[in-house]
């Protein structure tokens, strides 16, 4: 990588003459019975950044994309990078009171979408999402690849300049926009892919999680284009039926997923859906701490680790990873190469083994800064340092234990509560498919663990209730036993496949809204 003031292009990276010439006949994409090779892909960008050049944007203008995982996506980002834009990947997800918010915040320009995201919305609709954006909407086909004899020069940018903004989820409030520069992407991939992935040009990826979040771009994007492998792109909702379909038909040899998709694939296993990993040589996860026994089951049934690992947006991707032959369950694993970690007490002093204490990471994948948010920038960044609002242990041998979110943990009778040991306790019962656990308050008006729990088969009643207490007291300290158990059919997630705790904590008994 070249230090952050010398040029480069985060374009030129994936698809620059050296690149061309030693992968350009590869196949870079297959997607919706399509194949597309590194020299397809490098005209189609060329094609968007033609585009993209008469629309009279001006250096590091804001280009937001609402687009599915397909071609398009890939080609539109690169091509923003190639002409010094920044661009703005969108959640297909977001309703419209926070497209408008993003658009609005965020001050892009133009709105790159496809006709079913612009009608769900009401783009086209009075008034308008944003009245300063132009919308460019289209049906997506077959990406079609043309030599029109336009070109779009590269921009004249450096390693340091912004590239691309990546808002949060806002689950629990408003999206706040992550800056990323040029050499952000550049730099995951030598430190997470080449300690973890070790990924070959005949590496075929699949991701379950998509582009537009940090997890799905660097899965589907990052890697495997800077391997000179193919990637699978699929725009449809990943349930376990299309997962297995996927597994079958396009024999990927990595599989990144959430545990949540990992525990579906199970499920359907287990009722009899045929799931084929016979093609996978390497399953990865992230986006919340990986459950032990999920880790085991499908150990057990596959014959594959899942290498759990924690990123984040303000970090673009996975710091902290299991490795191949040295992964274990329940923990998010080791230090990645590149990266430096402190676990800091309340005080600030560093936390001694066994300690639980706040994360902290350090490394050069790290964010410039949220987009106009001054102040909390210098709450989460330090001197390098990233305030990553987990809470850890760590082992003699440098393993990572993820206690929970800040935000999460509670206290019962003045004692720390970590939702994710409870949850772990709780799904060691062999009829809890899914569990999580939140703040409460019991009868006599003291503080108290309230366990959600859905069920894999059968009725739910009090005697399941009590088997399922059981189990936990057998590896909890009494404190830590919920005393409230209440059954719900599905778990809320965001769309990154995170429990979104705080709408439980607003349910009321047995999973009804708050009276």
């Amino acid at each position: 990588m070249p230090s952050p003031k010398q040029p480069f292009n985060l374009c030129d990276y994936f698809i620059g003459p050296d690149k061309l010439n030693r992968f350009g006949n590869n196949i870079a994409i297959e997607s919706e019975g399509q194949s597309l090779t590194y020299r397809d892909l490098a005209a189609i960008v060329d094609q968007w950044a033609a585009t993209l050049s008469q629309r009279n944007l001006a250096a590091e203008d804001r280009i937001a994309l609402l687009l599915s995982d397909r071609p398009d996506f890939v080609a539109c980002f690169l091509a923003s990078a190639k002409l010094g834009l920044i661009c703005v990947p969108l959640s297909t997800f977001l309703t419209r009171e926070d497209l408008e918010f993003v658009l609005t915040d965020s001050g892009a320009k133009l709105l790159v979408t496809e006709h079913e995201h612009s009608v769900r919305l009401g783009l086209d609709s009075q008034p308008a999402p944003c009245p300063s954006i132009d919308i460019n909407a289209y049906s997506p086909r077959s990406t079609e690849i043309r030599n029109t004899g336009e070109w779009a020069a590269t921009a004249d940018t450096h390693a340091s300049s912004p590239c691309f903004l990546l808002y949060t989820s806002g689950s629990t409030g408003k999206p706040k926009g992550v800056l990323h520069a040029h050499q952000s992407i550049p730099r995951t991939v030598e430190c997470y892919a080449g300690s973890v992935l070790k990924m070959t040009p005949e590496d075929r990826v699949y991701s379950s999680s998509r582009l537009f979040f940090a997890y799905g771009l660097g899965n589907s994007l990052s890697f495997p284009l800077a391997a000179g492998a193919t990637v699978v792109l699929d725009p449809g909702r990943p349930t376990p039926e299309r997962v297995a379909a996927i597994f079958s038909q396009y024999r990927p040899t990595l599989f990144f997923g959430v545990p949540a998709v990992y525990n579906s694939l199970l499920q359907f296993k287990a009722t009899g859906g045929e799931v084929d990993t016979t093609s996978l040589r390497r399953c990865l996860s992230a986006g919340e701490a990986l459950p032990g026994r999920i880790f085991e089951d499908w150990k057990n049934n596959v014959g594959l680790e899942i290498l759990d690992g924690i990123g984040s947006t303000e970090m673009l991707h996975i710091f902290i990873s299991n490795r191949p032959g040295h992964a274990l369950a329940g923990s998010s694993g080791q230090a990645v190469n590149g990266y430096r970690l402190r676990l800091r007490s309340d005080e600030g002093g560093e936390c001694a083994r066994g300690e639980a204490g706040h994360l902290w990471v350090n490394g050069a994948s790290a964010f410039a800064g949220y987009w106009h948010r001054d102040e909390l920038t210098q709450e989460t960044l330090r001197n390098g340092w990233v305030r990553t609002g987990d809470l850890y242990t760590t082992d003699d041998e440098g393993f990572f234990f993820h206690v929970g979110r800040v935000d999460d943990c509670f206290k019962v009778r003045g004692l720390w509560v970590s939702p994710l040991e409870v949850e772990s306790a709780i799904l060691a019962h062999e009829s809890v498919s899914e569990a999580a656990v939140v703040p409460s308050i019991d009868d006599a008006g003291l503080a108290t663990a309230r366990a959600f729990v859905v069920i894999k088969n059968g009725e739910p009643n009090e005697d399941l209730k009590q088997r399922i207490r059981e189990t936990a007291c057998q590896r909890l300290a009494n404190y830590k036993v919920p005393s409230q158990i209440e059954f719900i059919s599905a778990m809320p997630r965001t769309a990154t496949g995170k429990v979104q705790r705080f709408k439980l904590r607003d349910l009321g008994p047995e999973g009804r809204g708050a009276n």
